[in-house]
């Protein structure tokens, strides 16, 4: 009889390292281990030939950049998704894919489970499984974290690393890291750790040395840098003049964020499991094109359009952070946001200086900027009548004044 396999998702650190032996050992199964490259850099350097010494029976490491850019970053950017105020969800969007991926493996490779990593008390949880879920329902999902057993067997990372000792298990881990990151072509995420004091200052000198894709803003060039993005319907689709796919716009974008310190922020937040946690992340590539979209929508998007999809973006963002891409409200946003989109059209430049966008023009072809209209001076096209705002004002005016005096009535 077959042995039962299962896939699981590895990055080939001290967790998923013993979580790729322990589900070996307690299911008797084969283990397919998969790793998405999502521009995790060096991160990848060695993963396969560690996974089959680990006793992976299979592996596969695939390179999903450019999917990540163009079907999963740049259809969130463009409904302005942006969590409590703060957060451009870079780890939060890369779930989904790295989930829908391994539905696909499970099912070419005749898997009947899936398994992950993540923590009970974190949200990758909820997003794998709920992808797996609205993908492939058919699948269990397996989390050893949440396994009573397993906790009881490693109640804390010496016990980790004892354990892959014993199964010559080779990681670089000897002590807990004073934080832990997370890493894709998005931004990079600081967590745990030291950072669990939220009095804790991450940008202090003594601690710069923690930042990876941006330098110190107080150390950044002293002269500003000008840069132009072009957009169609919603898209970046060039960077000074030169044409890109998503993935080269995202990389272009984040190599020019970090030279100037582009891009940091430090939150508390509210997980969806319930928890508030603190979090630090440099989105450099991401700020900049969060930006420039947001212009390029001012000078070419209806206003009640614009508005209306304004309204909905703290439930589009709640939506990515709480893992329901592929839920069925999320797709009727999706295609709302892409009707906005249409004649997000032009050319943004920005000033780049010391951590700071700053805007430095805006142009389109379909501009619905009238100079001749929004003018303070004669009005040469007679397009506004200012004497009609009189009525307008009126009108508006009309149950305030009735309101007031059923108000003023009372107190008598």
């Amino acid at each position: 009889m077959a042995k039962q396999k299962i896939v699981l998702a590895y990055s080939g650190g001290l967790d998923t390292s013993v979580i790729l032996a322990w589900l070996k050992e307690t299911y008797d199964a084969e283990i397919i281990t998969f790793t998405a490259d999502i521009g995790q850099k060096d991160e990848l350097d060695g993963l396969e030939e560690k996974a089959l010494k680990t006793g992976a029976s299979k592996v596969y490491i695939d390179d999903l950049r450019e999917e990540f850019a163009r079907d999963f970053i740049f259809p969130m950017f463009q409904a302005g998704a942006l969590y409590e105020g703060q957060y451009l969800l870079g780890t939060s969007i890369a779930r989904p894919l790295i989930a829908k991926r391994m539905v696909e493996i499970a099912r070419a490779e005749g898997a009947t489970a899936i398994a992950h990593g993540a923590t009970g008390k974190g949200n990758d949880q909820v997003r794998f499984e709920l992808t797996a879920a609205a993908l492939a329902p058919e699948l269990e999902v397996i989390a050893p974290w949440r396994n009573e057993e397993f906790r009881e067997s490693f109640p804390g990372r010496a016990e980790m690393i004892a354990y892959a000792e014993k199964h010559g298990i080779k990681v670089q881990a000897t002590a807990k890291k004073p934080y832990s990151t997370d890493r894709n072509l998005l931004h990079i995420s600081f967590e745990s750790g030291i950072l669990e004091d939220p009095w804790f200052d991450p940008s202090a000198p003594e601690n710069r040395d923690m930042f990876v894709l941006s330098v110190d803003p107080e150390l950044a060039p002293d002269t500003p840098e000008y840069i132009e993005l072009d957009f169609e319907q919603g898209n970046c689709v060039a960077v000074n003049g030169e044409r890109m796919d998503p993935l080269a716009v995202m990389e272009k974008l984040n190599e020019l964020g970090g030279k100037h310190g582009i891009g940091r922020v430090d939150m508390v937040e509210n997980r969806f499991v319930g928890m508030k946690s603190r979090g630090v992340y440099e989105t450099p590539g991401g700020s900049i094109l969060f930006t420039a979209h947001r212009k390029m929508e001012s000078l070419t998007m209806d206003r009640d359009v614009m508005h209306l999809r304004d309204s909905l973006i703290a439930k589009y963002a709640q939506l990515v952070y709480n893992g329901f891409w592929f839920a069925p409200e999320r797709l009727a946003l999706q295609a709302l946001v892409t009707e906005s989109q249409k004649n997000v059209t032009g050319t943004v430049r920005l000033k780049l200086y010391k951590g700071n966008i700053i805007g430095a023009g805006v142009k389109s072809p379909v501009s619905l900027y009238n100079p001749d209209i929004a003018t303070m001076e004669a009005d040469p096209s007679q397009a506004y009548n200012q004497g009609d705002a009189t009525g307008f004002i009126r009108l508006n005016a009309l149950r305030l004044k009735v309101a007031s005096g059923v108000e003023q009535s009372a107190k008598k």
